[in-house]
């Protein structure tokens, strides 16, 4: 059977290196791919991104399963558009995408429907925004209200940085900011497959946003992650399906818009163990995805044939027992400005026990070139979260090219507990 993949990301690479091991899998193509997915044998880049050219393709090809990536597709309907064809794709709708499209929309559902999270309001009129700041104080966070690739989010620690995240924000990412009360605690992303009326939960994962080591500087669209996360004991698991992920998909259904495709819910845990959802995303994360499904041991084609089928409830997964842990490696000026245009050498053979999974890369004349923000993301399983670190860093060490930038201590809560 032939695969497609849409997007050409980290994640959309993991993906596709994934899907491509199944025994029932011929081809996956990958639209539109990168230079890593160029370079395997038993993917084929495609270059279409429109999400009519994607339909048209899939319909040509005899595509069996089409899965979407990122969130800018989803956002844009690609899953309205290939079911009006009759074409099997996992994914949730454009209705049910704006859960992620749109952080108010976002909000009010969770209000609505007594999901745990903070308190916020949203605005419209900058000034209104800023008289809100004044009377909440800092540490508080400014979201921009649309899409903004990971980077729409600043927690504000002092009242002058949210008073300039609004301006930035109702200037540049669109008309509406959220701000929320600050929560303490600690991050983890607890992401599961639905098929609009059943779940079956993914490898607990925890992502690294900031720039710098020991969690400082700006946040970027994450610089590592791994797999699992020891804060998401079996009661915090037990609460997060039992507060938020069970009352999210009855609440959509109820809402007349059941949910279909990867839900994120990314989650602060606070001292007592109690889940809040900080956002939801409508796909899997990046870089989780590439920690998570390192560790999956069943096959993906499978599982997500079940989900576009409504039959979740018949499968159970299997994972290994070891840490996965991905060490980003970004480009030169990234977040701000990253550079791209830089040859990049030495990458490792990937083996059971480490892939590289490409992000911004390209072929340009058989030349890998960066092409964008984060450019690889090296990935190993280990016995412990250490020993899974130090193999990701080893084969980060060996690889090359100007500017490279990445953290060391991916994965420090882990080595912790």
């Amino acid at each position: 059977m032939k695969v497609l993949v849409i997007g050409g990301g980290g994640r959309e690479h993991a993906l596709a290196w994934k899907l491509a091991q199944s025994e029932r899998v011929q081809t996956v193509f990958v639209a539109p791919g990168n230079g890593g997915t160029a370079q395997d044998p038993a993917l084929r880049n495609v270059p279409l991104a429109d999400p009519a050219a994607l339909a048209d393709f899939a319909s040509a090809e005899k595509i069996a399963l089409t899965v979407v990536g990122p969130e800018a597709p989803l956002a844009a309907g690609v899953v309205d558009v290939f079911r009006a064809r009759g074409l099997r794709i996992f994914g949730p709708t454009r209705a049910a995408a704006q859960l992620e499209s749109s952080k108010a929309y976002a909000k009010a559902f969770m209000q609505r429907h007594g999901i745990p999270t903070a308190l916020y309001a949203a605005f419209t009129d900058a000034a209104l925004a800023h008289a809100h700041v004044d009377r909440q104080g800092a540490p508080i966070v400014v979201k921009a209200d649309g899409l903004a690739a990971g980077k729409g989010v600043v927690v504000a620690m002092t009242a002058e940085e949210a008073h300039a995240a609004i301006d930035h924000m109702l200037a540049t990412v669109g008309g509406r900011v959220v701000i929320e009360d600050f929560l303490e605690g600690e991050e983890a992303s607890f992401i599961v497959v639905c098929d609009g009326r059943s779940v079956v939960t993914l490898a607990t994962s925890q992502d690294h946003k900031r720039i710098g080591e020991g969690d400082t500087g700006p946040n970027t669209g994450g610089m590592g992650a791994y797999s699992p996360a020891p804060v998401v004991t079996p009661n915090v698991h037990a609460k997060v399906m039992h507060e938020i992920i069970g009352p999210t998909l009855a609440g959509m259904a109820k809402d007349g818009v059941p949910y279909t495709g990867f839900l994120y819910a990314g989650l602060m845990i606070d001292a007592q163990g109690q889940p809040r959802t900080v956002e939801f995303n409508c796909r899997l994360g990046d870089p989780e995805a590439q920690v998570i499904l390192m560790r999956l041991k069943s096959d993906l084609f499978e599982l997500l044939m079940h989900a576009t089928d409504g039959t979740l409830d018949t499968v159970e997964l299997q994972w290994d027992r070891r840490t996965a842990l991905g060490v980003v490696m970004a480009a030169h000026g990234y977040p701000a400005a990253p550079r791209a245009g830089d040859a990049i050498v030495g990458i490792p053979a990937g083996t059971a026990e480490l892939q590289v999974f490409h992000a911004g890369t390209v072929l340009r004349d058989g030349q890998l070139v960066s092409s964008g923000g984060r450019v690889l993301c090296a990935t190993a399983l280990g016995d412990s979260p250490r020993l899974a670190q130090q193999r990701a860093l080893e084969a980060a060490r060996q690889i090359h090219f100007d500017g490279a930038q990445w953290r060391n201590d991916i994965g420090h809560r882990a080595i912790k507990h």
